[in-house]
């Protein structure tokens, strides 16, 4: 397992630029390094709208495995407001 990302307290349309900057910098990173299934922490998330969910779920469209730990109530609750929630408990148990 790699060192988990950090999800910013934020991930709105407003952040969601630097958002997926720094977490496709850290994928490059972790792949290059081996890591077959990766960890993404959104214990801190506390403000979070579709532009920051759409971000999630387009790292599920891609080939690296990474599944997601921690999730915060905000980010519980932005999923099932959306009809996220399957894909939510999907991307929890992704091993």
């Amino acid at each position: 397992m790699s060192t988990p990302f950090e999800l910013p307290t934020e991930m709105t349309i407003y952040s969601a630029v630097e958002v997926r900057d720094a977490l496709l910098s850290w994928v490059t990173e972790q792949t290059a390094k081996a890591a077959k299934t990766l960890e993404i922490s959104a214990e801190k998330v506390s403000e979070i709208d579709g532009a920051g969910l759409q971000l999630m779920a387009a790292l599920s469209n891609t080939d690296q495995q990474w599944r997601l730990v921690k999730p915060s109530a905000a980010f519980v609750d932005a999923c099932a407001a959306l009809g996220l929630s399957a894909w939510l408990e999907k991307s929890l148990a992704n091993t």
